[in-house]
């Protein structure tokens, strides 16, 4: 019996149909009901942030998460996955970005107390005279010393990591031996993910130019002073939540789906799955006018009508509702602000909704005009 429970191969077919199968069942054939929890967690934090960032509720569910780890350690195609040396900086980022998103929140829940209890706004309080010392603090040591030690931590994770791990080079390029799946460096997955429901020409240059002008246009449509040189909720909570969404949602996650999930022909394998170079997913995909019932060979303009509706319906007609929804933001940003800040939105929602139509009904496109290759 001993012997058994030393056994790592014992643990693994003892815990496989208990633990393991179940939670492949879950990313497979795709991650909608994780992501889905993501997005309704997200939505909860974002209206009980105060709550859900003590840091007693935040422990019990990172400790689960750890212990899980822990116990996947026994399934050996978990620790392929996890040691591999291009997704080790991915695990990394999975435990880093949620410490210091969680640790931001919490002190700007703190700050939004303190405010309330001082009876003083946060704005006034960062920029207090110089003769009032009591607000003030030295660069140095208070800042420099930090910085330098952070340094030497960094340096020396960075030795340890690159005498322990090899790099992960692989042999010379061959055309007639490409690998399967082929992938792109990390920073990029989250475009070649886009690549699966969007075409082309706007998941690779389209959405990265919406990406970079959208972060070029945000000191033009938010104008607000507050929440600069220090953390708040209360007074930037709309600001932060685009934000966190845009890129802990929209670009992080999409990240470690490229990683750690899309194995083999770019399906989608469960954390504890073997990457089958054999597994093909029976799929036929659609575009909305064949939904609809029209005939390929129906003109394009008759054809692709409710693709043009929908989206003339999405991109004008939700800002319109906006306007009256959220009357007092949509004053203090004016017509033209207004408009831009809600097409840059809707331009980011509109992501997770072509994924959503994909998985749960096969959508392709919502528009596709083969004559011309445009397709949306």
């Amino acid at each position: 019996m001993m012997d058994r429970l030393l056994d790592p191969h014992w643990w693994n077919e003892f815990l496989f149909p208990i633990l393991f199968r179940p939670i492949n069942s879950v990313f497979a054939p795709d991650p909608r009901y994780v992501l889905t929890f993501l997005f309704v967690g997200f939505v909860l934090a974002c209206v009980f942030l105060k709550q859900l960032t003590h840091p007693v509720v935040v422990g019990a569910p990172a400790a689960l998460f750890a212990v899980l780890f822990v116990i996947g350690l026994v399934n050996p195609d978990f620790q392929l996955l996890i040691f591999k040396g291009d997704n080790v900086p991915i695990v990394i980022l999975l435990v880093v970005v949620p410490f210091y998103t969680w640790w931001g929140l919490r002190q700007a829940v703190l700050n939004d107390e303190y405010k309330h209890k001082a009876g003083r706004d946060l704005l006034r309080m960062s920029n207090t005279p110089d003769n009032d010392p009591e607000d003030k603090v030295h660069t140095f040591p208070f800042l420099v010393h930090p910085e330098f030690i952070s340094t030497v931590v960094c340096s020396v994770l960075l030795m340890v990591w690159s005498i322990t791990i090899d790099a992960p080079l692989e042999q010379p390029s061959e055309s007639a031996r490409t690998p399967n799946p082929s992938k792109a460096p990390w920073y990029f997955l989250g475009l070649q993910e886009m690549l699966v429901y969007f075409d082309p020409w706007l998941a690779g240059v389209v959405m990265p130019s919406y990406i970079i002008v959208g972060l070029m246009a945000i000191p033009y449509f938010d104008a607000n002073p507050k929440g600069n040189g220090y953390f708040t909720w209360e007074e930037r909570k709309y600001a932060i939540s685009f934000f966190l969404f845009g890129f802990v949602i929209l670009w992080v996650i999409l990240i470690v789906n490229g990683t750690l999930l899309r194995g083999p022909g770019w399906n989608f394998f469960g954390p504890f799955e073997y990457w089958d170079h054999n597994k093909v997913e029976a799929l036929t995909n659609v575009n909305f006018s064949e939904m609809l019932g029209f005939d390929p060979a129906t003109p394009w303009w008759l054809r692709e009508a409710p693709g043009f509706l929908a989206l003339l319906i999405y991109f004008i007609g939700l800002p319109i509702v906006g306007w009256f929804v959220f009357r007092k933001i949509a004053a203090q940003y004016g017509v033209l602000r207004y408009g831009v800040a809600s097409h840059f939105i809707l331009a980011m929602m509109l992501l997770p909704i072509k994924m959503y139509l994909r998985w749960l009904f096969n959508l392709k496109y919502i528009i596709a005009i083969h004559e011309i290759g445009v397709n949306i």
